[in-house]
């Protein structure tokens, strides 16, 4: 079977890609389709993430594992596309280069039969341009109001002369 996805930057403009890939493929696979259908250069690290219909972050599936102790950890290159997605789900978020957070929905569009005259992966469509910067992500942060009053503490970061700062403490 063949999995049909759309991948879309997180942007404000309309920058999207569908790809084909078929579902013994692995993540890294896919990962490798999205990093080429959207120009990059693949030198910089990246995971998926399981997600829910809010695209809410779940489980990881990193590039590499860098897990300590026995922590178990399913890296992209050993994980099936069969085995995270399938009718009952079908979103991931994919985020490629950490420093600069370029952050994708992907969503399993349909599921067809291969053709065998195609060769896959396969990029079906385009739309939208790749913006030269990575977009700014707005990270949400709750905090309880206990946890507010914490940092009220009246003093003026400016002012050091309060702080009774030992210049020779070494």
């Amino acid at each position: 079977m063949i999995y049909r996805f759309r991948i879309i930057l997180d942007t404000e403009e309309d920058v999207f890609r569908d790809l084909e890939i078929e579902e013994t493929a692995t993540l890294e696979d896919l990962s490798n389709a999205i990093i080429q259908s959207f120009g990059f250069d693949g030198m910089e690290v990246a995971s998926f993430y399981m997600s829910n219909e809010k695209w809410e972050q779940g489980v990881e599936f990193p590039q590499f594992d860098t897990s300590e102790g026995d922590e178990i950890v399913r890296t992209m290159s050993e994980t099936l596309l069969e085995h995270v997605v399938h009718e009952n789900h079908t979103r991931l978020i994919y985020v490629y280069d950490f420093l600069n957070m370029w952050q994708f929905m992907v969503e399993l569009a349909e599921i067809v039969e291969k053709n065998e005259a195609q060769t896959y992966p396969n990029l079906m469509f385009v739309q939208g341009q790749v913006p030269a910067h990575a977009p700014d992500i707005a990270f949400e942060v709750e905090l309880d109001d206990d946890a507010e009053d914490e940092f009220d503490n009246d003093y003026d970061v400016d002012d050091f002369q309060d702080l009774n700062f030992d210049e020779n403490w070494n």
